[in-house]
């Protein structure tokens, strides 16, 4: 359902609830303000907009369609499209549409919105009322503000989650089994980020650049100051997405090492073994013949016959040992 809300600043005349068709008295008998048009009627809505009010059918159109954040000049009024960032979830976006006409701010959208709401507290704040800007430029400036600010609060809220991650990189005292996972996701909201944060910059520098007067030259320093804020998040938001990237390829490259001294860790015990397999099969195989056949041999009946055999058995080990020396399997000179 429709829902529509009225600020002007004069007591008596904000709305909380209002409607469609109250609206043309309001507009006409007040100099300027905000309207605020909630999940829109497309029939209804249509109808204010183009026949009451006499926006450009194309504009209105983008009301009610999938558009492209974009800014247009029209003879009676002005528009602009963004993304601002939705209430229900953390990176969800949604568009908000805007009229600029002879004072008056109309925005449509379709889902609550933080910025919306920050916005709903300057205008109703003393101090804006008593600076008496309730011109149309300077609303959509302070809305505008209160979208990037809501971006702003969601990137020191990434800021710290990053900061957090890059030190549990780098902890040898503790094991976070869900690293790789959490930097992987960082690094996707981010991206989602960059998605919203791009276009808007874009939207408000091309105000900027217009042409046709879409910044008024009494509004034009309150811009110039949002332009330098917007890209300066859009700056920030690539530096962390490359700060995550790096954190994410310092995690796999200490895992890679790790995993490589374990390998190597493995490696030398298997060759150890190796080696002492390789000196005990002679010996035992030695044990095992004159173990059972000992007679066979012309011995068994005298006294140093275990010692010759001990012996046999010494000479083949150290043998062995003297050959795997030179041949570098031990002694540090490996091949």
């Amino acid at each position: 359902m429709t829902r529509v809300r009225v600020h002007t600043g004069k007591p008596g005349v904000d709305m909380e609830d209002s409607t469609l068709a109250e609206l043309p008295k309001i507009i006409a008998e007040n100099p300027g303000g905000w309207v605020d048009i909630f999940q829109p009627d497309e029939e209804s809505t249509r109808d204010f907009l183009q026949q009451k009010m006499g926006f450009h059918h194309l504009a209105v159109d983008d009301c009610f369609e999938e558009p492209a954040s974009r800014n247009f000049v029209y003879e009676n009024h002005k528009f602009t499209t963004f993304k601002a960032r939705d209430a229900d979830r953390e990176l969800d976006t949604e568009y908000l549409r805007s009229f600029l006409h002879d004072g008056w701010l109309i925005t449509l959208r379709h889902a609550h919105m933080p910025g919306i709401a920050e916005f709903r507290k300057r205008i109703r704040s003393k101090s804006f009322i008593k600076d008496g800007m309730m011109k149309s430029e300077y609303l959509l400036y302070q809305l505008l503000d209160s979208v990037v600010d809501d971006w702003m609060k969601v990137l020191s809220r990434q800021s710290e989650r990053l900061d957090e991650l890059e030190d549990q990189v780098f902890d040898q005292r503790q094991k976070f089994p869900n690293l790789l996972e959490d930097l992987h996701e960082i690094k996707r909201e981010l991206r989602e980020i960059t998605k919203s944060t791009t276009p808007l910059d874009d939207v408000i520098q091309g105000m900027m650049r217009s042409t046709d007067g879409f910044v008024t030259e009494e509004t034009d320093l309150y811009y110039r100051d949002l332009a330098d804020l917007t890209r300066s998040i859009v700056t920030r938001v690539e530096n962390y997405s490359s700060g995550a990237a790096s954190t994410r390829d310092t995690y796999i490259s200490q895992t890679s090492m790790r995993l490589a001294e374990s390998q190597a860790e493995t490696a030398e015990v298997m060759r150890l073994l190796t080696i002492i397999a390789t000196i005990m099969l002679p010996i035992t195989a030695v044990a095992s013949i004159f173990g059972m056949n000992v007679q066979s041999f012309g011995a068994g009946n005298g006294p140093f016959d275990l010692n010759m055999i001990l012996i046999l058995m010494a000479g083949i080990g150290v043998g062995l040992l003297l050959w795997l020396y030179f041949r570098g399997y031990i002694g540090g000179k490996h091949l």
